[in-house]
């Protein structure tokens, strides 16, 4: 999953990107309100990271006219500023959390996932299935039929956005977008290649397919097996 990160504090981005990337998440960050607009409004994101106190545009500006946009990306405002007036003054110019410094970046991956969880209408607070796969957010561990399957990094996080996009088609441009951090280059195969060895991992032993090729369109996680 895409997080878009807006913060000066160069230790504090570099902290918070090093983290998020060990947990799973694809990365992007803008230094400054302004940039950090820009790409919230041009470039898909499934949840934004905002300090307030920003150079260019503050990050209360910024939400403002996302929502403003009707850009509803789930927001997690971080501050330096604790009293509860400004807690209120963050939720009401449309974030959906708000986090003070200094913070423990636990703290902040569980908000994160908590907030991901409200978005995607996610009822189980720990775990994604697909009839007998199972994928542990927590454990961040992947079971077929109770057996336990190894599966990579960037593996993990392929699986993990199909499993959120469950009978949906999902194009090759939008894996790359999601799941690696960097454009699409069309004459790539490095989605074919990370499908394939998915699959090997996931179907492979099994009576029916969960991972399915829409010749033309993409990929699919589905329980009916087409074949």
């Amino acid at each position: 999953m895409r997080i878009l990160l807006v913060e000066d504090d160069v230790k504090i981005a570099d902290f918070v990107v090093k983290g998020l990337t060990a947990a799973g998440f694809v990365v992007d960050h803008a230094t400054n309100g302004r940039d950090g607009l820009h790409m919230a409004l041009y470039e898909e994101n499934d949840l934004m990271v905002v300090d307030v106190m920003l150079p260019g545009l503050d990050g209360l500006s910024l939400i403002k006219r996302l929502r403003g946009e009707k850009i509803n990306t789930p927001v997690i405002v971080l501050s330096a500023k604790d009293r509860v007036d400004d807690r209120v003054k963050g939720l009401e110019a449309g974030a959906d959390d708000y986090l003070t410094k200094p913070f423990a970046f636990s703290e902040l991956l569980a908000r994160i996932q908590a907030l991901m969880r409200r978005a995607g209408g996610i009822t189980d607070p720990t775990s994604l299935t697909c009839g007998d796969l199972v994928l542990d957010l927590l454990k961040r561990e992947v079971r077929r039929g109770g057996k336990l399957v190894e599966l990579q990094p960037l593996e993990f996080s392929l699986l993990e956005y199909l499993m959120r996009n469950q009978e949906r088609v999902v194009s090759k441009t939008m894996i790359m977008e999601h799941v690696w951090n960097y454009n699409f280059d069309p004459m790539t195969n490095v989605v074919e290649a990370r499908v394939c060895r998915l699959r090997d991992k996931v179907d492979k032993g099994f009576a029916s397919r969960l991972i399915h090729t829409v010749r033309g369109a993409g990929y699919v996680l589905r329980q009916a097996d087409d074949a």
